[in-house]
């Protein structure tokens, strides 16, 4: 097992190498499902830059004793914890294989130094009785191989979050065995984004793709800053069912110095819809055939890329399967708080628009 894989590399048995963030993506690629090119830092990078800085002494000796009930010795120990991550030297061998792989991922994408997202990919979010989804740190926008190498380390340092660390001592699991696979994938610049569900969430009627939509960024979906363009598309004949087009009095944008930013939307842009026909049709027939290959209903991540060819720029981040009505069957045309559901499952599936936990 190498450092790095890339998503295209990637086979089922690499899951407690990559975590689960990762295995979706190669998975997905693999697939033949369009995917922002990228490739993760494996555990293994991990491991052997803990074990070069003995990292696990500096661990015994700052857990010994811990009082989770106690949350300024949790805060002032775990913060201990991080920056002595955040600061330890990286392994040299794991160090240069992340900086070729993000300059051969630059090369690929024709963008010198190209800006990256840096995201966490824990083997312990995918324990079935774990609840870190979520918990660990995601950064966006990073450009350039010693920015990389920085936000790898804060990654690896956020597996010792306050919540995290105290829900392994209360649960008894050993801290050296939780590990950390980071993500590195080109960012999209889209022109729209939002999330896709291969049933209806409000229903649960699985004939239709439920498409959610937004100009920009999904942050304003996501803080509920931004009522997203609905559209429901039936899932045999792609016909465009509903359409339910907001006005949408913001929009999140990437600025010239890689942070986004909320601007007002005005005139004819505020009440147009955030896509075309034929944008919502490609983005249900993606849903479907991640639908078939996962085999289950899926909450899907997507974007439209400024950066692609109009008909080939719309490109998935993420699938995952559908949790809500799958735990919990109901007949088509029962209602459950739609409003309060999608916002649920929204809040699960985007990631937030600025970095975690600096």
């Amino acid at each position: 097992m190498t450092s790095v894989m890339w998503f295209e590399s990637y086979w089922v048995g690499m899951k407690p190498e990559v975590g689960g963030k990762a295995s979706s993506l190669g998975e997905m690629t693999g697939a033949g499902l369009p995917v922002p090119p990228g490739f993760a830092l494996t555990t293994e990078a991990y491991r052997t830059s803990r074990d070069a800085v003995g990292l696990d002494a500096t661990l015994v000796r700052l857990l010994h004793g811990l009082d989770t009930s106690d949350t300024d010795m949790v805060s002032d120990r775990c913060g201990r914890i991080r920056d002595h991550i955040r600061t330890m030297p990286m392994d040299p061998d794991v160090e240069e294989h992340l900086r070729h792989a993000y300059r051969e991922l630059s090369r690929r994408s024709g963008v010198a130094d190209v800006p990256v997202a840096v995201r966490s990919s824990a083997t312990s979010e995918d324990s079935p009785d774990a609840s870190f989804a979520g918990e660990h740190d995601t950064y966006l926008w990073i450009r350039g191989e010693d920015d990389v190498v920085d936000a790898v380390r804060r990654c690896w340092a956020s597996l010792f979050t306050d919540r995290a660390t105290c829900y392994r001592v209360e649960m008894g699991y050993d801290h050296r065995s939780v590990e950390m696979s980071v993500v590195v994938q080109k960012m999209v610049r889209p022109i729209a984004a939002g999330v896709a569900f291969t049933l209806n969430p409000s229903d649960g009627d699985r004939s239709t793709v439920a498409i959610d939509s937004a100009w920009g960024f999904g942050e304003g979906v996501v803080s509920g800053e931004v009522t997203p363009d609905n559209y429901l598309v039936d899932k045999v004949l792609f016909e465009i069912s509903k359409r339910r087009v907001a006005a949408k009095e913001v929009e999140f944008m990437l600025t010239d110095h890689d942070t986004v930013e909320k601007v007002p939307l005005e005139g004819d842009r505020a009440t147009a819809p955030s896509l075309t026909d034929a944008q919502i049709k490609a983005i249900a027939r993606l849903a479907r055939t991640a639908e078939k290959h996962y085999g289950c209903p899926q909450d899907i991540e997507w974007a439209v890329d400024a950066d692609l060819e109009d008909g080939e720029n719309e490109v998935l981040l993420q699938s995952r399967p559908e949790t809500v009505w799958s735990k919990q069957p109901v007949a088509a045309g029962a209602t459950v708080g739609g409003a309060d559901m999608m916002s649920s499952i929204v809040s699960t599936l985007m990631n937030p628009l600025n970095s975690k936990k600096k």
